[in-house]
């Protein structure tokens, strides 16, 4: 990834902005987006992110309400809002200069369903958060999509799956893609110890595709 890890998941990225636009061309979808440094893959969309989005489920018109763990400038929001426009997508993020982003991508690419927050490490609303988005914390999601920060270190990735994995409804599966030589294998046998019946989908270019149920 470019820029450095230290920074995407800072509240604040200490680097100076240098915005750039980029494009996403999937089979459904022709996409746009401004990025910025001091968040992930700010140059070019990863090939994990491109893998969740050609292989994991699209959301469906069933679903009240989604969430991309970790949302960036946006990419895996804003796919999934456009192929679900009912539904709503919750992008949420530790670091305020992405979820500024994912805001302004949304609206470039004429989403009305998203709603980008920025979350504190227990996964709450920081100060500030409009109120209308203010009862995050006890929504459920009926689906989840996320490429996680692996780099945040173990005990910090495992608080955080747990947080949100848990606000899954009971039919409700997440969908994470994770390299394989950062752990893909030992995450997928820690959440299925957890509870969380967790398959791989796929693998390719040294990614694990994973789908996570509730437990």
């Amino acid at each position: 990834m470019s820029g450095s890890s230290s920074q995407y998941f800072s509240r604040i990225p200490a680097v100076d902005s240098e915005e750039r636009e980029i494009g996403l061309s999937l089979a459904d979808l022709e996409l746009r987006f401004t990025t910025d440094r001091g968040v992930f893959s700010n140059t070019r969309i990863d090939a994990g992110t491109r893998l969740l989005l050609q292989e994991a489920p699209h959301p469906t018109e069933t679903m009240a309400n989604v969430c991309d763990l970790g949302c960036g400038y946006g990419p895996i929001a804003i796919s999934l809002a456009k192929r679900s426009p009912t539904t709503s997508v919750w992008a949420v993020d530790l670091n305020e200069r992405a979820v500024g982003l994912t805001a302004r991508n949304g609206d470039l690419n004429l989403c009305d369903n998203i709603h980008a927050v920025v979350v504190d490490a227990d996964g709450a609303p920081v100060d500030g958060t409009p109120e209308d988005i203010a009862a995050l914390p006890q929504l459920q999601f009926d689906g989840l999509w996320s490429n996680p920060s692996i780099r945040i270190g173990k005990a910090a990735m495992h608080h955080m799956l747990t947080i949100w994995l848990d606000r899954l409804t009971p039919t409700g599966s997440a969908w994470l893609v994770v390299q394989r030589h950062l752990g893909a294998d030992s995450l997928a046998d820690w959440l299925t110890e957890q509870g969380w019946a967790t398959t791989r989908v796929c693998s390719r270019a040294g990614y694990r595709l994973l789908e996570v149920k509730a437990r």
